[in-house]
């Protein structure tokens, strides 16, 4: 994943303790590649275009062509809801197409100027990718969500935009359980349908059962597909309108699922969903069986009340409500933070506190100077310095 790009001094003196070929590949480092061989065309780029960069000659052939970023070009954009739509990507060089259904990629945005980034579960299947080489994601315009807002209504084809690699842990094992329960709300449905689609077409068989909730029938994402699902006898799938029949409940889950004792489950949505899903497995004595993913943090309920952010290294300092991220608040700052999935998962935006304290929004928990943070769902407890 590229965090950054590092001016490259052609005075610098590499350390006689690195081998030869991690000094061969170091202009490349920060976009290393599981491909060996990717590496090395890049490193012998970067050591021939020096004290230019490849990207300086790169781009002028090709726009997706970087030797020190990932990049991809949007191919289509499909509506799939009033709100959401779907989002096909064909990536560039370097990008690994071995990635796991129901894992996410990173992906930038230029707008007004200015890269935005944010993370998205992947609703392709690897398979598919790997012979097409293209990826999709499916995205929900959020009210507050600027990003998201400009995916959906505003991006268009052709447009290039920068990508980080797949990452997550939401994923099936090989072989498969002989019983699964995929349980999803909203939005949530987006990693779990491309381990439906992969299940599909690899052509396995498990017992599958799918409790999905929504709003609306005008909310419901990838609806004939899951009514395709359920004709065909691939799964048993359940969906559930919150507004005209009510939310889930514990005892309306186990209605859908009796035996959710007996199947691993896999679930993604709001909070409150996941909480409700805790509880159900914890009654039913197989709290171990359930496996989830959160999409979003519950702003405001953590009781951050917000300060005077400091970034240590750069001298750069913002004040900020208690629902606003310090690495949000770093980025509205120019200032260059690290990060990675932008939900609390990867560790990737770790920095220590320096001073003051900061709340981590999912939890409550404060955490003081000397601690490390993840910044993508931490906010000021008051004024604090971040080692950044």
């Amino acid at each position: 994943m590229v965090m950054g790009v590092q001016e490259r001094g052609t005075g610098d003196r590499e350390p006689r303790s690195r081998s030869w070929r991690e000094r061969f590949e170091a202009p490349v480092a920060e976009v290393a590649s599981r491909n060996r061989a990717a590496n090395w065309v890049r490193a012998a780029a970067a050591r021939i275009t020096t004290p230019l960069l490849p990207d300086d000659y790169l781009h002028l052939a090709n726009p997706l062509w970087s030797a020190r970023e990932l990049r991809g070009k949007i191919v289509s954009v499909t509506g799939e809801t009033e709100d959401s739509a779907t989002i096909r990507i064909k990536p560039g060089w370097g990008f690994s197409f071995d990635y796991a259904a129901g894992q996410y990629v990173g992906i930038g945005v230029l707008v007004d100027g200015r890269w935005t980034w944010r993370s998205y579960s992947l609703t392709s299947v690897p398979d598919i990718s790997q012979a097409d080489k293209t990826i999709s994601i499916t995205v929900k315009a959020m009210p507050e969500g600027f990003l998201s807002t400009h995916l959906v209504n505003g991006l268009q084809p052709g447009t290039i935009v920068r990508l980080a690699a797949p990452r997550g842990e939401f994923v099936l094992p090989d072989p498969l359980p002989e019983k699964i329960l995929f349980a999803t709300a909203g939005s949530g449905i987006t990693p779990i349908i491309s381990m439906l689609r992969m299940i599909r077409h690899r052509g396995q068989r498990t017992d599958l059962v799918v409790v999905h909730s929504a709003p609306t029938p005008d909310d419901l994402l990838f609806g004939d597909e899951l009514d395709e699902l359920s004709r065909d006898g691939f799964a048993t799938v359940h969906t559930v309108f919150t507004r005209s029949g009510g939310k889930l409940t514990e005892r309306r889950i186990a209605e859908l699922c009796p035996d959710l004792a007996d199947r691993q489950a896999w679930a993604c949505g709001p909070a409150g969903f996941l909480e409700l899903l805790e509880r159900t497995f914890a009654d039913a004595g197989a709290p171990g069986n359930l496996h989830i993913e959160r999409f979003a943090l519950e702003r405001g309920a953590s009781g951050a009340q917000g300060g005077q952010v400091t970034f240590g290294r750069s001298g750069k300092s913002a004040t900020v409500d208690g629902a606003t991220t310090l690495l949000e608040a770093g980025e509205n700052e120019g200032v260059l933070m690290p990060f990675g999935c932008r939900m609390g998962i990867c560790q990737s935006c770790v920095v220590m506190i320096d001073k003051g304290a900061v709340r981590d929004l999912r939890t409550g928990v404060e955490h003081v100077e000397g601690e490390r943070v993840q910044t993508c769902v931490s906010a000021a407890a008051g004024d604090c310095t971040l080692d950044v």
